[in-house]
């Protein structure tokens, strides 16, 4: 595997469960709470996503993970570290992908990553990073003549120049194509699977549930819920479906026994997904002269956990 670890540059943080510790983050610029009391800790050589829409608070918590970002109050530990006060250290074993590049215009695709992967003792061969993210072709283009999607593959390739440990991914996907998508995926799924562990904050709903182990979901500065996929869907079982022209879900959901609701093109009834009610269903759209389209039964997808978890927190 191109990513394969050297163990003479691992940290005795692998051993740990946890490869970051926050506890109590609180971010404030000036009036604002950007990040109120968080705490959650991410497990070692997994993937953990921060979910959140804009402004929830996961860029504030990442700057501070990666020692960018002096916190109001609070500790943080990654891979044992003091971000803050033991950056230097820390930085030998991290890597980061920011949100906006970071790199200077006129710096070209081959010698800024060339650059990179001399500053860390060449633990990764800067001719295959470029290679690993699609950019032989643009190696004498500058960072200016990159489309966004290409700024995106050069900042990924930077933040694995470190060879590292643990990796930060601040929005890793955005403005990216379809391929250039499938592309990072597979980097997460490998960097992982060589035990390094990622942190990856987004908005994309999508991008979390394909890449996800583990979920921390922001909303309004506040964590609303954490955990694997897999907890955050138990007990949110659904039957989803679509019809050719419009139903009244009030009398199928008396033929039923059981509520259904519209929810835009979608009907769904929430908390199961027995086929018995599956059957039912049918046969009353049948008597309809109705199709049943587009049927989806089993655990909630995360897009209905996030606005699950986002609207409850409002009320």
């Amino acid at each position: 595997m191109w990513f394969a670890y050297c163990c003479s540059v691992r940290t005795n943080a692998s051993s740990h469960p946890y490869a970051v510790e926050v506890e109590g983050l609180v971010v404030q610029y000036d009036q604002i709470t950007a990040v109120n009391s968080v705490s959650f800790a991410a497990r070692t050589g997994k993937v953990t996503v921060i979910l959140g829409s804009n402004g929830a608070g996961k860029t504030s918590t990442l700057e501070v993970c990666e020692g960018f970002r002096r916190p109001t109050s609070g500790s943080v530990r990654v891979l044992g570290f003091d971000p803050l006060h033991e950056r230097g250290a820390l930085n030998q074993h991290m890597g980061v992908m920011l949100q906006d590049g970071g790199v200077y215009p006129s710096s070209r695709v081959g010698e800024v990553i060339d650059h990179y992967c001399a500053l860390y003792g060449n633990r990764m061969v800067a001719k295959d990073l470029v290679e690993r993210v699609g950019l032989t072709h643009r190696q004498s283009s500058t960072w200016r003549r990159l489309s966004g999607g290409e700024k995106q593959r050069l900042s990924l390739a930077l933040a694995l120049a470190a060879k590292p440990d643990i990796a930060f991914l601040d929005e890793p996907t955005a403005g990216v194509d379809v391929e250039g998508r499938e592309m990072i995926r597979d980097v997460v799924r490998e960097l992982s699977s060589s035990g390094c562990t990622v942190i990856m904050a987004t908005h994309e709903l999508d991008e979390a549930e394909r890449c996800a182990d583990d979920v921390i979901v922001f909303h309004q500065a506040a964590i609303v819920a954490s955990g694997t996929l897999q907890s955050l869907r138990q007990g949110h079982d659904e039957i989803r479906f679509t019809t050719e022209r419009g139903i009244d879900p009030v009398a199928l959901s008396a033929h039923i026994g059981t509520t259904v609701v519209q929810d835009g093109p979608d009907y769904v009834v929430a908390g199961t997904s027995d086929a018995r009610i599956i059957g039912l269903i049918s046969d009353w759209l049948a008597e309809q002269h109705q199709g049943l389209d587009n049927l989806r039964a089993g655990s909630q997808r995360l897009e209905e956990i996030f606005r699950r978890l986002t609207q409850r927190s409002k009320s």
